[in-house]
């Protein structure tokens, strides 16, 4: 499949790979292709981050990455370069629910990330996590030590970081096979008509922003929310939801895409009615078989202020 690779290391860049198309790749789509090409080290995923941001061209432009190949084109990829972040151990102070030798249970506040990226290189979870703890899994690599799942910027609550690969691996397999007990309190805009309901809608990327997710059968996973509700204030309902899958903003998008999304989310929410700093969304109860013991535990985190200042301001309208 491959006709022509260059692989050329440079001071600038990178990585170089170029190729030459034949008649037998003809109309394929070009992130197909060079997913392919790589031997499948980089994701189809990767591969359209690269077309987006200009890394990968055809005979010298941009392309799409829907982009039908033709025969002899001539396609050029410049791997850019892995920024390095060091992570620096920071004296944050954790609200922690639960910590012994395998794992640690922290209450998370709004606004903080959990690892390091781009644009946050300080002031996470993991900078916290580091400071506190001695040791931590490595499994998820350099930048997210101890990571077993994530919990957006935005949203307060509990969330769980294992201290050894042992844990680590035990905790991931649990969120695999679905039981672990993840209940979340959210403040929905609407008056939803029934009391519970399950929402069973598989989630992707938005094709027309990265970082962005929508409900959508093409390139997607299954995810599956439940909820109640616990207190209606006419506009707006008080929701208590529980996590079968765990997909990025699985929550906020399900809301959106159901007609009632988050009071306070900036990205999916409502720019009219009450008003909050983030989503009004918040990790109340998590529960899982402890790695070593495997007694199951379940630990549980009060409403923020925020959310509360909201449920009172609701309440006496």
């Amino acid at each position: 499949m491959v006709h022509d690779d260059e692989n050329v290391q440079n001071d600038d860049v990178l990585t170089l790979h170029q190729w030459s198309i034949e008649q037998a790749d003809a109309k394929t789509r070009i992130d197909k292709y060079v997913a392919e090409a790589l031997g499948n080290s980089a994701s189809r995923s990767q591969v359209q981050l690269w077309i987006t941001d200009g890394h990968i061209q055809v005979n010298g432009s941009p392309v799409k990455s829907n982009y039908k190949l033709g025969a002899g084109d001539e396609i050029q990829l410049q791997i850019p370069e892995v920024q390095a972040v060091e992570i620096v151990p920071e004296n944050i102070h954790l609200n922690i629910a639960f910590e012994d030798r395998d794992l640690i249970v922290v209450n998370k506040p709004r606004g903080m990330v959990v690892h390091p990226a781009p644009g946050h290189p300080s002031g996470t979870l993991v900078n916290a996590l580091m400071h506190h703890c001695k040791d931590l899994s490595g499994i998820n690599g350099e930048l997210r030590p101890g990571i077993v799942h994530r919990i957006d910027k935005d949203t307060s609550g509990l969330i769980m970081a294992a201290k050894n690969d042992k844990a680590h691996a035990s905790l991931a397999a649990q969120l695999k096979e679905h039981s672990v007990t993840r209940r979340y309190l959210a403040v929905v805009h609407g008056n939803i008509s029934h009391d519970q309901g399950t929402i069973d809608a598989p989630i992707g990327r938005d094709p027309h922003d990265r970082k962005l997710y929508m409900v959508t059968d093409k390139n997607s996973k299954h995810a599956v929310t439940h909820f109640s509700v616990l207190e209606r204030f006419g506009d707006y309902n008080l929701l208590e939801l529980q996590l079968e899958t765990g997909r990025t903003h699985q929550i906020r998008v399900h809301m959106k895409y159901i007609g009632h999304p988050l009071v306070g989310d900036p990205i999916y929410g409502k720019s009219k009615g009450v008003k909050m700093q983030g989503q009004a969304l918040h990790a109340a109860v998590l529960g899982f078989n402890h790695p070593g013991t495997e007694e199951y535990m379940e630990f549980s985190a009060p409403l923020p202020e925020d959310m509360e200042e909201l449920l009172s301001a609701l309440r006496s309208r």
